[in-house]
């Protein structure tokens, strides 16, 4: 293996690719100046920082963990595991040099081919970036982005303190808060974009800058919202607050109860600025063998069990309910254990304006569309309705404002997730439609009413999906000035081709 490892290392032009078990079919002619590319950068990287692991060694095979197989299935030439942000501006400054292309991991927990791994390119893995600390006055905690949620809770929790971060501990700090990230603690404090006191990002040229409301204001105000196209975010410093345990946890109803857990999700919308302390998830999902339920999560961020807000919905009927008094770290561990990694996933979107009769409706079309798959292997659909109240809507003008175009005259809002898992690569095509043409038909019914709005959450998009131009045309085009400003060479649209790209009209904004 030491000596296949050192022909990669050394050979430039007609790379050596081995079995494609593992790597995939062997490289063609159009992908050939690629692979050599990407085999100097390795080869440089290798040579003057380390931290490079190939496809075939025990160590990168043991340690590829991504939670869809559709990334975990992505082979890169080499990745490269920094352990500093000096280090990150080396693998940015070799990228551009050699034109290797190339991705950025945090997490790794999006869906589709090309989030956060790239074929036969370089991937940037920042799991060595794992310091936490926290200030003197306990009001900030600096993480680096390799971190994920549930490494900061276990830390933050026993302290009696807590930061605005994701629900499933099993995400990576840096790509839900470059995208929004919704935290039970919304209503209260926002999204966990809204509460990012500075950044510490790696430029396209090299550079190492910090961004926050003093020092590239600019820069900031794009990095809320802006996904992956100014820079490589190397470390948070995020608000911090005081907190200790909480209620919340997972209900489960028959999917008859739909009428009444619509009704009630349109009431609590609507009336969530009476108690912004409140967080809620309505889920419909189908099982093989148990069949179609609704799991709806109920959080409270204060240790009182069953607050009056969710009366409707605690009024109804269950099958069952792990609600109860814990911790932070505890909830999100539930939440993260209903998504287990291995299998294909894919997320889609879609924004509209509070109303009960919609929910209802796309229910219909969501149950009635997936009939046709509902026996393909391991396949679990999920529809998903998270709301967007005012208390929360109002905390995005925080800092300056972030760049998602919402402001509170729209709201309250719906952001509708439908989340689908498989196992068999075969039945991609398939699956893929069918949820497309949920989408599409949602779409339609909400025009119709007049009740649809152009904002899609970059978190639960599918590539296929224009998120910018939901941020408005004036978010968009100041969005546009700040990168050709940061990066005008795009090295973050062209080198790192992966993942939501921000381009003039014209230009495809996929993968």
């Amino acid at each position: 293996m030491n000596t296949i490892v050192n022909m990669r290392l050394t050979t430039l032009v007609g790379v050596l690719v081995l079995d494609g078990s593992l790597h995939g079919a062997a490289a063609t002619s159009s992908n050939h100046s690629q692979v050599a590319r990407c085999a100097a950068a390795c080869t440089t990287l290798a040579r003057t920082v380390g931290h490079i692991d190939y496809f075939n060694d025990t160590k990168y095979a043991q340690e590829q963990v991504y939670w869809s197989q559709q990334q975990q299935q992505t082979f890169p030439e080499c990745r490269f595991t920094p352990t500093s942000a000096q280090q990150v501006s080396a693998a940015i400054r070799e990228v551009r040099k050699t034109q290797c292309q190339f991705a950025v991991k945090s997490g790794g927990h999006a869906s589709f081919v090309g989030a956060s791994n790239i074929q036969d390119g370089l991937t940037i893995d920042l799991s060595g970036l794992r310091s936490i600390s926290v200030s003197a006055d306990k009001k900030t905690t600096s993480t680096g982005t390799g971190n994920r949620w549930e490494d900061l809770y276990a830390y933050l929790d026993p302290r009696n303190l807590a930061v605005i971060g994701g629900r499933n501990g099993d995400i990576g700090v840096g790509g839900l808060t470059l995208g929004g990230g919704i935290s039970f603690f919304s209503g209260f404090y926002g999204w966990a974009l809204d509460n990012v006191n500075s950044y510490e990002v790696v430029l396209a040229d090299g550079r190492i800058v910090n961004a926050n409301n003093k020092t590239n204001t600019d820069l900031y105000f794009a990095l809320r919202g802006g996904g992956n196209n100014f820079g490589i975010v190397t470390r948070l410093d995020l608000n911090t607050f005081s907190h200790g345990q909480m209620w919340g946890g997972s209900t489960v109803y028959p999917v008859t109860a739909n009428t009444s857990i619509y009704d009630a999700y349109y009431w609590f919308n609507k009336n969530a600025i009476q108690d912004p302390k409140a967080a809620l998830i309505v889920s419909a999902a189908c099982v093989p063998g148990l069949g179609c339920f609704f799991s709806n999560n109920y959080e409270y961020i204060d240790p009182v069990v069953e607050p009056p807000i969710f009366e409707n919905f605690t009024s109804i009927p269950n099958i069952s309910d792990t609600s109860r008094i814990t911790d932070l770290l505890n909830l999100t561990v539930e939440l993260k254990n209903t998504q287990p990694p291995g299998f294909r996933q894919s997320f889609w979107t879609l924004t509209f304006k509070n109303d009960a009769k919609l929910l209802s409706d796309i229910f219909q079309i969501w149950q009635t569309d997936i009939q046709p798959i509902l026996n393909i292997t391991s396949f679990l659909p999920a529809l998903v309705f998270q709301p967007l109240t005012v208390p929360v809507i109002q905390k995005f003008a925080k800092n300056g404002g972030n760049a998602l175009g919402i402001t509170d005259e729209d709201g309250p809002l719906t952001i509708m997730d439908i989340d689908f898992q498989w196992a068999d690569k075969k039945e991609d095509a398939q699956v893929l439609s069918i949820m497309r043409g949920i989408i599409d038909k949602s779409i339609a019914l909400a025009e119709s009413r007049n009740l649809s709005n152009r904002y899609l959450y970059q978190n639960y998009a599918y590539i296929e999906q224009d998120v910018f131009s939901g941020y408005g045309a004036a978010n968009k085009a100041r969005l546009l000035k700040i990168q050709s400003k940061y990066d005008p060479q795009n090295v973050f649209t062209e080198l790192q081709p992966g993942y939501f790209k921000l381009r003039k009209a014209g230009h495809s904004h996929g993968y």
